[in-house]
């Protein structure tokens, strides 16, 4: 029996028809791995071991989970992994191109993101399932409240869409919040004109005092006069993605 641990963040998904429809969504076109993270007692495994044309590797810290799955599909036994998914080389242990699939634990669904932009060049398709909150502001256009850091990192390198709601009473236990499935396909976009790293800080820095114009909030990134730098007089929610990689390249060409 497989225990819902409150501090692992689980909740089960037991609604199979949900299950059936999220598993539905990958897409799988040109790759063949897929990494499931954190398959609990495995709602979304079964309908995935399904699927040919996928390489199912799941990975789960809980190790009595991992126990469970490996007693009902024995086919796992080389591909299940028991670990942290955000302490795993993702390209080393799954090559040059694969897919991540997931339920994410709510209290670690943001450093799952941030991981998945390490690994950008190599993650080709996510879907998952996050709190609604998260998905809303994921998927955020610039100019809403709750566009924000993760809007703009993953929007820069993914197209993102919202694919399904899901209530509480489709878990055990039941979360207190509403939960959404998106999808993120990687885009075109195989770099930006300006240090990754650099655009990123830039990013956050911004953000963390959203309420100001950028020309107050990027005082740090600023040799000189503000007055020539594009958007000063706007606050970061209301800059696009191009918008950032052109005020990021200003300023770096300042120095």
């Amino acid at each position: 029996m497989v225990r819902p641990k409150k501090e692992l963040g689980q909740h089960f998904l037991t609604d199979r028809n949900i299950a059936a429809k999220i598993t539905a969504y990958i897409r799988a076109v040109d790759y063949n791995n897929l990494i499931e993270v954190g398959p609990g007692k495995g709602i979304l495994t079964e309908f995935l071991l399904s699927r040919k044309e996928i390489t199912l590797y799941p990975v789960e810290i809980d190790s009595e989970a991992v126990a469970y799955l490996l007693q009902k599909w024995p086919v796992l036994k080389n591909k299940l992994k028991e670990a942290d998914f955000l302490g795993i080389d993702l390209r080393n242990e799954y090559g040059e191109k694969f897919g991540i699939i997931g339920n994410f634990p709510y209290n670690i669904s943001s450093q799952i993101f941030f991981k998945v932009l390490d690994y950008k060049d190599h993650c080709r398709e996510i879907v998952c399932m996050v709190q609604k909150e998260v998905a809303d502001r994921i998927i955020s256009p610039p100019g809403n409240k709750t566009y924000g850091i993760l809007s703009v990192l993953l929007q820069t390198w993914y197209k993102i869409e919202y694919l399904l709601k899901v209530s509480p009473g489709s878990f055990f236990p039941s979360p207190e919040v509403i939960s959404s499935v998106i999808r993120l396909d990687r885009n075109e976009r195989n770099e930006i004109p300006v240090d990754e790293i650099y655009f990123y800080r830039l990013v956050k820095t911004a953000f963390n005092q959203r309420r100001k114009m950028l020309r107050n909030s990027l005082k740090s990134y600023l040799s000189g006069t503000t007055l020539k730098m594009p958007f000063s007089e706007k606050r970061p929610e209301q800059l696009s993605v191009e918008e950032f990689i052109k005020l990021a390249t200003w300023l770096k060409n300042q120095k």
